[in-house]
């Protein structure tokens, strides 16, 4: 499923762009001084998937392909920005553009590394980057509320209805709370999607510890993260952005004995990205023959057709049936053809909801 895509935001000096730099591998500039980043980097990364890499081991296929998500490295936001200040209206389109944001928060002292505020406070520095956003949903929504106000006095059902959901909107964000906390039903979150409000989107807070704090990744910083997290029933994942950049430029073994020597078993990058996915509201189904073994990504809740379009768009127009195999039968019979033969293989109509882990051979009408 292409355009899937997490923006790195933060303010200046909280490693942004070495982390982008780790997930990535792109190289992206990284200076101690604000506004480094202009126009923001892209990068496309695998999302580590070991049911792939065991399909390959029993299939041998010519390839395998993961699935992927793209990161974007966006500016720093700075006080201001949704009046424009620090380049703030590019920045802010840039949010706009992606479907999540990891909120990167300097949870480390380093005297070398210039803060933007004299002085760490992660609390202080989300409230900077959330007040911007929620002003600049402010000012979106009290426009929208002017504009449906005549059609709603005319009584027109739908900008009645759109009109009540606006002055929530508003009255939510007045508030200081993001528009993702604010209850809305599913008729209601559709209603307003057209209009891209920055903080209804799904946040992660990327805790950017010390190498002083590995290998737990916790201080009294994090600890402070955290606690505002569960405010608004949002996640954190600590991760130390200078050693994961490091082990980005190591190949495969050696990656592995350094995390070891850290104590550490996975890398906070392969944490992330993998959480990123999650957050996303994204599962992975699974195809598997002689050219590849491969992880195709789509959104909870798809159906059959929809799921097949990913793979081509005349597919969800041709769609005949899935042959659908739970990826640990697949793996206990040796491949689908055993499972199949253990009468394990479900045929599955147009109106299947595809599971995270389906191995899948779709039958399509040419």
């Amino acid at each position: 499923m292409a355009g899937l895509s997490c923006g790195i935001v933060g303010l200046p000096n909280v490693g942004k762009s070495t982390l982008f730099n780790a997930v990535t591998k792109a190289g992206a500039e990284a200076a101690n001084y604000p506004f480094c980043t202009i126009e923001p980097n892209k990068g496309i990364v695998t999302v580590p998937d070991a049911r792939v890499d065991t399909l390959e081991k029993m299939i041998n296929p010519q390839r395998k392909i993961y699935a992927t998500i793209e990161y974007v490295d966006i500016a720093g936001l700075v006080r201001g920005a949704s009046k424009g200040e620090g380049r703030g209206n590019q920045f802010l389109d840039n949010i706009a553009d992606v479907d999540a944001i990891i909120h990167v928060v300097r949870c480390f002292d380093d005297g070398n590394v210039v803060h933007v505020d004299g002085h760490v406070d992660p609390l202080s520095d989300i409230e900077t980057i959330n007040i911007e956003l929620m002003l600049a949903d402010l000012e979106q929504a009290e426009r929208a509320v002017q504009r449906l106000s005549k059609r709603a006095k005319a009584r027109e059902a739908d900008a009645m209805v759109l009109h009540e959901v606006m002055l929530r909107v508003a009255a939510h964000l007045e508030s200081e709370h993001p528009l993702r906390t604010l209850e809305l039903s599913d008729e209601e979150k559709k209603s307003i999607k057209s209009y891209r409000f920055l903080t209804f989107k799904p946040i992660i807070y990327a805790a950017n510890v010390g190498e002083d704090d590995l290998p737990e990744m916790e201080n009294e910083y994090v600890a402070k993260v955290r606690e505002h997290a569960a405010t608004e029933g949002t996640s954190v994942v600590s991760i130390c952005a200078k050693i994961e950049e490091e082990i980005a430029q190591l190949d495969a073994e050696e990656a592995v004995e350094f995390l070891q020597d850290l104590g550490l078993t996975e890398s906070g990058l392969d944490r992330l990205i993998k959480h990123s996915y999650s957050t996303l509201g994204l599962i992975t189904f699974l195809t598997v023959g002689e050219l590849e073994a491969r992880a195709w990504t789509i959104r909870r809740g798809l159906l059959g057709p929809q799921a097949a379009a990913v793979i081509h768009t005349d597919f969800e127009k041709g769609y005949i049936r899935a042959e659908v195999t739970n990826f640990d039968d697949v793996v206990a019979h040796g491949g689908r053809n055993g499972a199949k033969e253990a009468g394990l293989m479900r045929v599955e109509g147009k109106d299947y909801e595809v599971k995270d882990g389906d191995v899948v051979l779709f039958r399509i009408s040419t």
